[in-house]
């Protein structure tokens, strides 16, 4: 099928879809914004007020450290600027390089004291800077003018900060900037396998496509803990409607583990300090739209809206991710 095609791309929040021709280059950019509010626990949704008083701490026992969670996030956004670049040394293999620059913000409640539902404050905690970067090959096992499959291997570089600190409200009403939790930190602070598969099926005007991709952390860090494992399963339709433009719709099973370990240096009433309250299953929803031009310019918009979460809480809830993207290949 002729690259030109709108939709000889993936709706553009997927990763490693697509290899090159031998020689070819690609450059993009992304920008995608994801926005939490809410908790819950599996798929029960829990008011702030019930966490601060029925969730147990962590860290109780340890100076300062109430018997129950007392600071509840309430909502968190984030935005995040991908560039990438792709290159084919071969028609057989296409390198690709991404660099991440994210911005996190996170609201939360504090509850006075030891118990009860009295309210103390509210503060925001927000962190700016690289993420980790991604290295890997994109191997081409199979390809035809009505379908492909290509592997992908590659390694997450550890290049985010993951010893982050902010300024706080703690139940006692200090203002301390301790070490933030984990949801706020840039980085992994591990060196990470990344493997995957991407099959592609091209009828005249429709295309179907699958996409396995995972993130294995095989180490723990210097702080003496390791992210989860995230598996992601998409499978995508995308229709032409037009030379130049398709739309698609997409789900994607996403699965994240706990974390294993523990900084010493995270210790606060709060679940997002808890390595066990890390784990997500959920699924998603997506409809995208893909414009191409000549010259080998496209851009490429993507709505992403949970169906499904099950979380291992209490835990900020998904509402919605929306990415932009343009994509130059020469």
């Amino acid at each position: 099928m002729a690259t030109s095609r709108p939709d000889a791309h993936a709706p553009i929040s997927v990763l490693a879809d697509h290899t090159h021709s031998k020689g070819e280059i690609m450059l993009s950019y992304r920008y995608m914004h994801m926005h939490m509010a809410g908790n819950r626990h599996g798929t029960d949704s829990l008011a702030p007020s019930y966490i601060a008083t029925n969730t147990a701490n962590a860290f109780f026992g340890l100076p300062g450290q109430p018997p129950k969670l007392r600071v509840v996030p309430t909502k968190m956004t984030m935005a995040m600027h991908m560039l990438g670049i792709m290159y084919a040394p071969s028609d057989t293999i296409t390198l690709m390089a991404m660099a991440n620059y994210a911005e996190k913000t996170m609201q939360h409640v504090t509850f006075q004291g030891s118990g009860g539902t009295t309210e103390l404050g509210t503060f925001f905690t927000t962190t700016r800077g690289i993420r980790d970067s991604t290295l890997a090959g994109l191997i081409k096992l199979h390809s035809s003018s009505k379908n492909s499959l290509h592997g992908i291997v590659g390694l997450s570089l550890p290049t985010g900060n993951n010893r982050k600190t902010g300024k706080i409200l703690t139940p006692m009403g200090a203002r301390p900037s301790p070490r933030l939790p984990y949801p706020m930190q840039a980085g992994s602070g591990t060196l990470d396998l990344i493997t995957g598969l991407t099959y592609v099926r091209y009828w005249d005007h429709w295309s179907a496509a699958c996409q396995w991709r995972s993130i294995w952390r095989v180490r723990d860090n210097d702080e003496g803990y390791s992210l989860g494992n995230e598996h992601t399963l998409s499978t995508w339709a995308s229709r032409v409607i037009s030379p130049r433009v398709s739309i698609s719709a997409r789900l994607t099973a996403f699965n994240r583990s706990n974390i294993h370990g523990q900084d010493p240096l995270i210790i606060a009433p709060v679940q997002t300090a808890d390595p066990n309250y890390q784990a997500s299953r959920r699924l998603d929803a997506g409809v995208g739209i893909n414009f191409s031009s000549y010259g080998g310019h496209r851009l490429a918009l993507e709505l992403n809206i949970p169906i499904h979460q099950d979380l291992d809480g209490p835990q900020l809830e998904t509402d919605w991710q929306l990415t932009a993207g343009y994509q130059w290949s020469f």
